[in-house]
């Protein structure tokens, strides 16, 4: 549920990095907060367990639409992969607007990319969020790796849904799609902030978060 600060004039949209361990969540973050203006941007927060760890940091677009005169903003969030730390996880994803499910290509790792997006699954069902009321993008990254699975390996796991997911290729380490899958779930989240607010007051943001028509972010 997007974030309303009345006092700042501000909308946050909370986005949500998931999946396995060394899947490449961390390095997205690191790659987006090094490449954005310090005066767009948020510090990066590191809540480091014994194995893991959770990042976060906020940012204005580049672009910044305006909601009803409230200013968008965005909140990049990753979850530890660590099957022990599923309370943290589901902690992390109480109020996510989006969500960017991060697959190791790697062909060895395939089972745990599924056990992880099946953890995502009950997670979102204990916080009683349901994928068709939250987008979620996916992200095949380590595609430069001589062991990256085939796609359609990958597709066959994890993207089988009536209306299947948008998916991007991805080599997080050298930035290749990252901004590109960042500006997807952007754009979906937002479209879907507008939807809600169809039926309501399209000049001023509701308390609990809602949309105007036309918000659009440029992110790169």
């Amino acid at each position: 549920m997007a974030l309303v600060n009345h006092q700042t004039r501000e909308v946050t949209f909370k986005i949500v990095y998931a999946g396995t361990p060394m899947s490449g969540k961390t390095t997205n973050l690191s790659y987006v907060h090094a490449r954005l203006d310090a005066a767009q941007r948020g510090d990066l927060v590191s809540v480091a367990t014994a194995s893991d760890r959770t990042l976060y940091f906020d940012f204005m677009p580049v672009t910044s639409s305006q909601i009803g005169g409230y200013t968008t903003k965005f909140a990049l969030y990753t979850v530890p992969g660590q099957v022990h730390y599923n309370a943290t996880r589901q902690l992390v994803l109480r109020g996510a607007d989006g969500l960017v499910f991060v697959a190791d290509s790697t062909a060895s790792r395939l089972e745990e990319n599924l056990e992880s997006a099946r953890s995502l699954m009950r997670n979102l069902t204990e916080n009683s969020t349901s994928l068709q009321h939250l987008p979620l993008v996916l992200q095949y990254n380590k595609r430069d790796l001589p062991e990256a699975a085939p796609r359609a390996h990958l597709d066959f796991l994890l993207n089988r849904p009536e209306k299947p997911f948008q998916v991007f290729e991805t080599i997080a380490e050298r930035g290749v799609n990252v901004f590109a899958c960042l500006n997807a779930v952007s754009q979906l989240v937002l479209r879907q902030f507008h939807e809600t607010l169809a039926g309501g007051n399209p000049t001023s943001p509701a308390p609990s978060g809602t949309t105007h028509a036309g918000a659009t972010a440029t992110i790169a």
